[in-house]
């Protein structure tokens, strides 16, 4: 997404709320990874609240809200205490910090909810500086504080980089529903563009039914006025040839990404259902990076397939059978390779040098976020099925190049 073609109005504004020298601006750096905010251990260096615009990995583009201290003082302070209110109106998702140190005194934190709550704004607390207290007394703190204010609460120390994914992860599973994106592919095409769909009918597809990816990439096509034209890999030359002229994008199944890239003009744009959903679904750019560290896979290494569904795996499988072989084929057959579906997800995942993961058709967007932001953490590259087995074909840049080409 390219940061300075994406509009505020779009934007997920997170605003950091709390008392002065709570740490509002230490947690927006440690949020960023840099020093986005000024700090100072002066009370109320921040005097007027700040809307700073950034890409955010793996979040996407975002503003964060860096306002003043809600306890301030003095004339201007009931200024800059009014000013910060204001910005309640603009916020998506409410970050309230707390010092682990002043939790006894919460009577202003109960009125600054109250606003917020009013204005039915999703909040999530914060106690900071968790490093100046035993930390035998933690958990029952934070108990006490989400008992008392109800709202979730995580433990942090803002001068501790290894908080970041813990931060990361609270505001994706809190943020609101429209964080999630409007679109599969409705922004790809113009009304009136004909768009043709492989979708082969194998095992694989529920007898007398379409795989769920297909169903939502037909209807968001008809939403936005798009022609659908359909064939199953067979079928496609034929469909081709019927055509005065050739199709404005192709979307196909991953597994036939060869076949299929074979018989289009290098022209048309060509991705997978497993692509539209990692953008949708995650982070493309993200994924994108963990595809390219493929290459540098070594026979000794360990690969972790996360499927987010449950079923009983069929002959030939992609993640469990076809995906494994390939890797293996390439790499070799010492490769290890990890397989787990649903829930499960490992908590160490710095066992593994990458994780591919399946498109998420079952899951939110919050949901495979989270699994992105633990990845990230770690420092494990991540990538989808559809990305690899473009990148093991050799068409990794023109899978992706029409999201890039509209810096999407």
């Amino acid at each position: 997404m390219n940061l300075n073609e994406t509009p505020r109005s779009n934007r997920l504004h997170i605003g950091f709320y709390g008392r002065r020298n709570a740490g509002k601006s230490s947690l927006i750096n440690l949020m960023t990874g840099h020093k986005t905010a000024l700090v100072s251990e002066v009370a109320g260096t921040t005097t007027d609240p700040v809307i700073k615009s950034m890409e955010l990995l793996p979040l996407g583009p975002i503003s964060v809200i860096d306002t003043a201290g809600l306890d301030d003082e003095g004339i201007l302070g009931e200024l800059r205490i009014a000013r910060s209110k204001e910005m309640m109106a603009r916020t998506d998702l409410a970050v309230l910090v707390i010092p682990a140190l002043s939790t006894e005194n919460i009577e202003q934190e109960q009125l600054w909810l109250s606003e917020l709550r009013s204005q039915n704004i999703p909040i999530i607390g914060v106690l900071n500086q968790i490093d100046k207290v035993d930390p035998t007394h933690m958990t029952s703190l934070k108990e006490r504080m989400e008992k008392e204010l109800g709202i979730p609460f995580i433990l942090v120390s803002a001068l501790n980089k290894s908080y970041r994914a813990d931060l990361l992860s609270a505001i994706v599973q809190n943020a609101p529903t429209d964080f999630e994106s409007p679109t599969l592919v409705g922004d790809l095409f113009s009304p009136g563009d004909r768009i043709v769909l492989v979708m082969p009918q194998d095992i694989q597809a529920p007898k007398g039914r379409l795989i769920l990816p297909q169903v939502q990439v037909i209807r968001d096509i008809l939403d936005h006025d798009g022609l659908v034209l359909a064939a199953t890999t067979d079928k496609l030359p034929e469909l081709l040839n019927s055509l005065k002229e050739p199709p404005n994008l192709v979307i196909t199944d991953s597994q036939f990404f060869k076949e299929v890239e074979i018989l289009l003009p290098k022209t048309v744009p060509l991705t997978s259902f497993s692509i539209v959903l990692a953008r949708n679904k995650g982070d493309l750019g993200l994924f994108i990076r963990g595809a390219e560290t493929i290459e540098n896979l070594k026979e000794t290494d360990r690969v972790l397939i996360a499927e987010a569904c449950t079923h009983a795996p069929l002959t030939e499988d992609i993640g469990r059978e076809k995906i494994p072989r390939w890797l293996r084929a390439k790499f070799g057959k010492k490769l290890q390779i990890d397989v787990v579906s649903g829930i499960d997800f490992p908590k160490n995942l710095k066992e593994y040098a990458l994780i591919i993961h399946c498109g998420g058709c079952m899951f939110t967007r919050k949901q495979l976020m989270s699994r992105l932001i633990e990845a990230d953490g770690m420092n494990v590259p991540i990538t989808n099925y559809g990305l690899t087995i473009a990148y093991l074909n050799g068409i990794l840049d023109r899978s992706v190049e029409i999201f890039i080409n509209k810096n999407l």
